[in-house]
C-alpha cells in the first residue's frame, strides 16, 4: 500500500460516556498509522450532544488515552466550539440547492412510518417536501412549524470508495433512508443545530485529515458523508473501516459483556502496556516471526491495513490475562514497585516504618512478581508482609499438630537480631528440627503457617527473610507457640 505524506489521522470520540474498548482500538490503530508514516495524531471530542455530554467523560478519555501511551498531536478540537462553522456550511448547501428545508410535523414523520411498517417496507423519509413551492412553504411558515434541515440524496446516485480493509465498496442512494436530516428543527429564519453526518465532514476537511479510520458500524455514513464532500467541494479522505470487537457468541461488545471501559480495565489491574498489546491484536495479525507480545513502537514500526482482518475480532480474556501476566513478570522490581505502591498505600501499606523502606518492597516485588497475573493480585499477595494473617483452617491444623509447637519454639530461640542469610536460615531450620526432635518438613510447614496463616505462598526462605528485616518474624512466631500451646 502507498501512503503520501502527510498522514493525518483523528480519534473523534463523544464525550457521553467513559473510554470504551472499542473506541480505544480505534485509537490505537489510528495511532499506530500515523507513526508508521510519521504523521499527525489528532483528538476531536464530538460534544455537540449537549444533554449527554460530561466534562468527566472527557476527562476520562484524555486520561485513558494517555495511560495508555497513545499521546495525540496539538490540542484537542472542542467540536462544539466549531458550530457557526457547521451552520455556515449548511447555508452553502441550503444556497446551492443541495439542501432545504423540511417541515413535516413528527406526527406527519411518525403517520409515515406507521403506513411504511403495515405495508413491510424499511422505514424512509419519503422526500415529501423536497419540492415546496414559495407559497407552501410561507403557509407551512405561517402555521408556526419549524424545520429541519435535509440533504438531498438521489436514489439512484452510486456512491464508491476503495477501503483500505475491504477493497471496493459501492452503496446505492436508494439504501440510505432518503433525504438526511442536517440541522435539527428551528424557525425558519434560523438554522437549527447541526447533526452529526455534517459536522464530521465539515471538521474533518477543515483539520485537513487525510484518512479516517473506524469502526465497519459506520459504513454507512461514511456513504452518506462522501456526497457531502462532494456537494460541499473538499476532497474526500480515505477511509479504513475496522471490524467490531466480538463477545464470546460473536455478538459486539456491550456492557452487557462486563468491563469494557478502560478505566475499569485499569482499576481490575491490567498494565497499560499490556492492554494496548492485546487491543492491537484485536483484528490485525503481526507479521510472522513477530510473535503476540510487542509494544506499542513495535508495532508501529510495521503496521498496516493488509493485516487487518474483515470479521469481527473475539474478545478472549485468557489472552489478555496471559499477556498482562508476562508484561509483570518481565518488569523490573522497582517499577513493579512503583506500580504496587499507591495501591499498597490504598490500604495503608507501606507508607511508614520499617516497611516503607523502598528496597525492601522492591524484594517483596521481587518475590511475588512471577505469581502476579493482575496488579490486583500484588495486593491480595502483599497482605501477609504488611499485615499479621488470620491462619487459615489448614494452618490451624499445622499448628496444632505433634510437635509444632516445639519446633516454632526451638525456631524462635535461634533467631539471630542480624541478617538472616539463606545459608543461615537452612542451619537454623536443621537445628530447630534436632532441637524438637522433629522431622525438618514439619518445622518448615509450621514456620510456613505461623509467618503467613497458611500452608500456600511464596518461597519460605525468601518469606522468611523479608518478615525478619522488618521484626515481624519474632512475634508472629510468638503468637503461633501461644495458638500451639492452647492447642494441646
Amino acid at each position: 500500500m502507498v501512503v503520501q505524506a502527510p498522514v493525518r489521522v483523528r480519534l473523534a470520540p463523544s464525550p457521553t460516556g467513559t473510554l470504551h474498548i472499542g473506541t480505544a482500538r480505534t485509537a490505537v490503530f489510528n495511532w499506530l498509522f500515523a507513526r508508521r508514516h510519521g504523521g499527525s495524531f489528532l483528538l476531536r471530542i464530538e460534544d455537540t450532544d449537549r444533554e449527554r455530554s460530561r466534562q468527566e467523560y472527557t476527562d476520562n478519555i484524555l486520561e485513558g488515552l494517555a495511560w495508555l501511551g497513545l499521546d495525540w498531536d496539538g490540542d484537542p478540537v472542542i467540536q462544539s466550539a466549531r458550530i457557526e462553522q457547521h451552520r455556515a456550511a449548511i447555508a452553502r448547501l441550503l444556497a446551492s440547492g443541495h439542501a432545504y428545508r423540511c417541515y413535516a410535523t413528527e406526527a406527519e414523520l411518525t403517520a409515515m412510518r406507521e403506513q411504511q411498517a403495515a405495508a413491510n417496507r424499511a422505514p424512509r423519509y419519503d422526500n415529501r417536501h423536497r419540492h415546496l413551492t414559495h407559497e407552501q412553504e410561507q403557509a407551512f411558515i405561517a402555521e408556526g412549524r419549524e424545520a429541519v434541515v435535509r440533504f438531498r440524496i438521489d436514489d439512484d446516485a452510486v456512491i464508491r470508495w476503495d477501503d483500505l480493509v475491504r477493497g471496493e465498496m459501492r452503496w446505492a442512494g436508494a439504501d440510505l433512508g432518503g433525504d438526511m436530516v442536517i440541522a435539527r428543527r428551528a424557525p425558519a429564519d434560523r438554522i437549527g443545530d447541526p447533526l452529526y453526518n455534517l459536522v464530521v465532514v465539515v471538521d474533518d476537511a477543515a483539520m485537513a485529515i487525510t484518512h479516517v479510520i473506524r469502526g465497519e458500524d459506520h459504513i454507512a455514513n461514511t456513504a452518506k458523508q462522501l456526497l457531502l464532500y462532494e456537494a460541499l467541494g473538499v476532497p474526500a479522505p480515505v477511509f479504513a473501516h475496522t471490524p467490531l470487537i466480538l463477545n464470546k457468541e460473536g455478538r459486539k461488545l456491550s456492557k452487557r459483556d462486563g468491563v469494557t471501559s478502560i478505566s475499569d480495565f485499569r482499576a481490575m489491574g491490567y498494565d497499560a502496556a499490556a492492554l494496548a498489546n492485546y487491543m492491537t491484536l484485536l483484528g490485525w495479525s503481526p507479521p510472522e516471526g513477530m510473535g503476540e507480545r510487542f509494544s506499542l513502537a513495535e508495532a508501529a514500526a510495521v503496521f498496516d491495513f493488509e493485516r487487518v482482518n474483515r470479521a469481527g475480532a473475539r474478545f478472549d480474556w485468557d489472552k489478555l490475562n496471559w499477556l498482562n501476566a508476562q508484561v509483570l513478570h518481565d518488569l523490573a522490581p522497582a517499577v513493579l514497585r512503583e506500580k504496587l505502591l499507591p495501591l499498597w498505600q490504598q490500604k495503608g501499606w507501606g507508607a511508614s516504618g520499617p516497611a516503607a523502606d523502598p528496597a525492601w518492597q522492591a524484594d517483596l516485588c521481587t518475590l511475588l512478581g512471577p505469581s502476579l497475573t493482575l496488579l490486583a493480585d500484588g495486593v491480595e499477595q502483599a497482605e501477609p508482609f504488611f499485615e499479621r494473617p488470620l491462619a487459615d483452617s489448614a494452618a490451624v491444623g499445622q499448628l496444632a499438630a505433634e510437635g509444632a509447637g516445639a519446633a516454632l519454639t526451638a525456631v524462635a530461640a535461634a533467631l539471630p537480631d542480624g541478617p538472616l542469610a539463606p545459608d543461615a536460615a537452612r542451619a537454623l531450620l536443621d537445628g530447630a528440627a534436632t532441637a524438637a526432635g522433629v522431622k525438618k518438613g514439619v518445622v518448615m510447614k509450621s514456620l510456613r503457617a505461623a509467618l503467613l496463616g497458611s500452608l500456600q505462598g511464596p518461597d519460605l526462605l525468601a518469606t522468611w527473610d523479608l518478615l525478619h528485616r522488618i521484626g515481624e518474624d519474632a512475634p508472629r512466631l510468638a503468637a503461633a507457640v501461644q495458638s500451639s500451646s492452647r492447642a494441646e
